[in-house]
């Protein structure tokens, strides 16, 4: 009981020194007299115009002038806070959000919870202290608001702030080795670095993408910024029409993402080797589609169909016209799943756009047997999954043409492949390569149903002789019996 009530003294204390007139906070009246640098940058700190004095983060008693009662740590005076004790005097007021009110104050009262879950307030290399505290970022004695251009976290200013730490190569091989340290020179050659540079406060930094005080690793399935989430962040200012209005470029991209290939397999199927914004458009470097070819960027993934288009006819016609390449034909942000459909020469095929039976005719002429060919394989195909399936359901053992179905399969995803090489004859060997083996598959399959069938028959001549031999076996014996 008596500690309780000496802790509602001391926790009083704290209150009357923390907020008093701003004529009484004695200790700012004296350092001010001596016009040392952190009297000097408390008059200008928001705390200082809220009339929060010294005494609401180094303790004491404000209200006198007398050294020996202003610091007497019996009073709470701490002096200099050092490591978790900072942010946790940060947080004894942005904690509370019934003392915030107090200083007629909204804002959130979550950050301090925020920053001990983040990955800055893990413990440091010494296990002794947090490796952020609220100070590294806003400052000590001059903490002015974030709107404010002063503010080393204003939107202006957190690049330098966050590369502070970030672009120190000694100070980051201690924390994590494995993060680059030049997301800052990066940044800066990005469309949004350099319209930061330029004074654009709207235009993405640090803290839009990766959070402010929660900030966690990439891995983390909550991350902003981890592959699934990462699509949504960037639309929170992409797929603003209002918010992007200026500078004229089109907030459809999100949406379209979504029902696109890419999309699909992030977004719906989880798949985390499914291509992102950033697998795209780069990371800190992010740039527009203004790079000398779309194919450049696709061809991380799609290395070989890359491959195959630089060696084709395709690559100079393309580069005459200036056209994007893979883009001209898949599109960007809506990229469709890559069917047979974009082959041919009928209305919804690609080839149609281009070729016609009077300009380009040799093309349009080749991509018209393209498509037989392809058809022709994929119908090969599904006959001879059919046969096997049905053999396979009669109970014949056919797993060795089952598994052989995976080659036709094979065959067929090389075919589409082949066909970013644009040349008719190997195309047509790609083809010819499925057709023989699912043609040698279904004569498999079409045999062991034969076989089955010649067992049915067989079962039922057997059987119907059987019955005839038991009817006149069991007419024999009556006639006996009758004698």
């Amino acid at each position: 009981m008596i500690l309780r009530i000496r802790r509602l003294a001391v926790a009083a204390l704290i209150l009357a020194g923390t907020r008093v007139g701003m004529g009484a906070d004695k200790c700012f009246e004296c350092h001010t007299a001596i016009a040392d640098k952190p009297s000097t940058q408390f008059a200008h700190d928001i705390h200082h115009r809220a009339g929060v004095t010294c005494a609401g983060c180094h303790g004491g008693d404000a209200t006198t002038d007398d050294p020996e009662k202003a610091m007497n740590k019996e009073g709470n005076f701490i002096g200099v806070p050092k490591g978790d004790v900072i942010s946790a005097r940060c947080a004894a007021c942005h904690a509370d959000s019934v003392r915030m009110a107090g200083y007629h104050v909204v804002l959130p009262a979550n950050q301090f919870a925020l920053l001990k879950e983040s990955v800055h307030g893990q413990k440091s290399i010494s296990g002794k202290e947090r490796i952020v505290q609220c100070t590294t970022c806003h400052g000590a004695h001059g903490i002015v608001p974030v709107r404010d251009p002063a503010s080393p976290v204003s939107p202006l200013k957190i690049v330098a702030t966050c590369s502070s730490c970030h672009s120190n190569a000694t100070y980051m091989r201690a924390y994590n080795p494995a993060l680059p340290v030049d997301q800052r020179e990066k940044y800066r050659t990005s469309v949004h670095g350099m319209k930061n540079a330029r004074g654009d406060a709207k235009v993405a930094e640090c803290v839009s993408c990766h959070g402010t005080h929660g900030i966690l690793p990439v891995k983390d399935v909550r991350s902003k910024v981890f592959p699934v989430n990462l699509p949504s962040t960037c639309a929170n200012c992409h797929s603003n029409a209002a918010y992007m209005k200026p500078y004229g470029i089109p907030t459809d991209q999100y949406e379209k993402f979504t029902r696109s290939v890419h999309g699909i397999a992030l977004l719906k199927k989880n798949d985390l080797g499914a291509p992102a914004c950033n697998s795209c458009h780069g990371n800190h470097g992010a740039a527009p589609p203004d790079i000398e070819s779309v194919s450049k960027v696709c061809g991380i993934c799609h290395s070989l169909n890359a491959d195959l288009f630089a060696a084709s006819p395709h690559k100079q016609a393309f580069d005459e016209r200036h056209l994007p390449e893979c883009e001209t034909c898949h599109g960007n942000h809506d990229i469709e799943p890559a069917t047979s459909t974009l082959l041919g020469v009928s209305s919804d095929a690609v080839c149609s756009r281009c070729h016609t039976p009077t300009d380009n005719p040799q093309g349009y002429s080749a991509a018209q047997v393209m498509r037989l060919q392809i058809d022709s394989l994929e119908l090969s195909e599904q006959r001879a999954q059919a046969l096997v399936a049905q053999a396979e359901q009669e109970g014949m053992e056919i797993s060795e043409a089952k598994y052989r179905l995976r080659d036709i399969h094979q065959a067929r995803l090389e075919a589409r492949t082949t066909v970013h090489a644009f040349n008719a004859p190997r195309f047509a060997t790609a083809v010819d390569k499925g057709l023989v083996v699912s043609a040698s598959v279904a004569i498999e399959a079409q045999g062991a149903l034969d076989e089955y069938i010649f067992r049915r028959i067989g079962l039922g001549i057997s059987t119907l002789i059987i019955s005839i031999l038991a009817a006149s076996l069991y007419l024999y014996i009556r006639r006996i019996e009758k004698r």
